[in-house]
């Protein structure tokens, strides 16, 4: 039958784009890699150095979950194509849709699993951290920031992420002035570091009584969080430390001791604070974490050979310069104004539904299409 037909050739023309995968995730290597990684594990001595294990152990569950992923889009290649012959045979035409539910499910999870071969950079697998600033604009700003903080909270919620939010401050009258959150899950760097930028809200003004049209911007920094195994050498020397007592929305939650922590980095003048911790020496530890992987984002944004070629201030975001638009007055669209790519759900994307806008950055990006003017 011809709808048959169809959705047999349609599954066909993936065929290559299977193959090319796999040469991608370089499978039987990876296969390998997973073999002698697991023969490690089964050493005696393997447990002695829990730390060095534990990387290990991590390590050989991702290259786990990159076979597993492919071997899955296989088998789902290969049961839909017999589910068309099938209902072929049985001339079913009560199957189609079925058939092309399936079909496309799996579509999705081949462009995915593409995707995720486009990930090559030395820190795309990590850990992000993103810093968010209200741009001028007074409670206008402080609030759309506070939008943005949600809409990347609820983003890292639908893939499976933990977030935490490391740090905040609030608004004059709505929402916050800035903050910076933490979101944690494999190649969550690699995705969000299309989001480093400016971001631009059009919308008529909820704090106007008039009811006047504003434009708003919110700067977004997105880092990788650097392990530990990364050599950073920071000069004590360089540092400038300072303690403040940690606040909460609204006045509660205030803490009676100086338990923040503020860094500033003297040489390139970047500042990093932390005030969700427990005690001091945390909130410092996780400082100063922020401060390696800020340093080392700038270095690999700038295409600079050495930390200490970093100058500091210079290096941060002009407003104006936004990378994508929010208009919700007088039509709905979000427009990333690097690749194009558009979607006029403006009430999906603030809730998170942003894949399409990484998609396509990351595709053009590993094309050299980007428009960066």
């Amino acid at each position: 039958m011809l709808v048959f037909e169809e959705l047999k050739l349609r599954l066909q023309s993936h065929h290559d784009e299977m193959v090319d995968l796999k040469d991608a995730l370089a499978y039987d290597s990876t296969k390998m890699e997973i073999d002698k990684l697991e023969y490690k594990t089964s050493e005696a001595s393997f447990w002695d150095d829990p730390e060095k294990s534990q990387v290990v152990v991590q390590k050989l569950g991702a290259l786990k979950n990159k076979v597993e992923a492919y071997d899955r889009l296989v088998s789902s290649y290969d049961d839909i194509m017999v589910l068309i012959e099938m209902a072929d045979e049985e001339e079913d035409e009560s199957m189609a849709d079925e058939i092309l539910s399936e079909l496309e499910q799996y579509e999705q999870s081949l462009e995915a699993q593409r995707l995720e071969t486009l990930l090559v950079g030395e820190y795309d697998k990590n850990n992000a951290i993103l810093t968010f600033h209200a741009g001028a604009g007074g409670t206008e700003a402080q609030d759309w920031n506070q939008m943005l903080v949600r809409l990347f909270t609820r983003w890292a919620e639908r893939h499976g992420f933990k977030t935490s939010m490391v740090d905040f401050l609030d608004g004059d009258e709505a929402g916050l002035k800035s903050a910076t959150l933490t979101i944690e899950g494999l190649n969550a760097y690699g995705y969000l570091k299309s989001e480093h930028g400016v971001h631009r809200l059009v919308r008529v003004s909820p704090f106007d009584s008039s009811g006047r049209r504003h434009t708003s911007f919110a700067s977004l920094e997105v880092m990788p969080e650097i392990t530990d195994d990364v050599e950073i050498t920071i000069r004590e020397e360089d540092l400038k430390i300072d303690t403040y007592r940690s606040s909460g929305a609204g006045g509660q939650h205030i803490n009676k001791t100086s338990s923040a922590v503020r860094i500033t980095h003297i040489p390139t003048g970047i500042v990093v604070a932390c005030q969700t911790e427990r005690s001091q020496f945390q909130n410092k530890d996780t400082c100063l974490r922020m401060l390696k992987s800020k340093l080392v984002e700038i270095k690999e944004r700038e295409h600079l050979d050495k930390i200490e070629d970093i100058k500091g201030v210079q290096k941060e975001i002009a407003w104006g310069s936004q990378i994508r638009s929010y208009v919700f007055m007088p039509y709905t669209l979000a427009k990333d104004h690097r690749t194009g790519f558009e979607y006029s759900n403006i009430n999906a994307v603030m809730d998170g539904d942003i894949d399409g806008f990484i998609n396509a950055y990351l595709k053009a990006a590993s094309t050299g299409q980007l428009n960066n003017n």
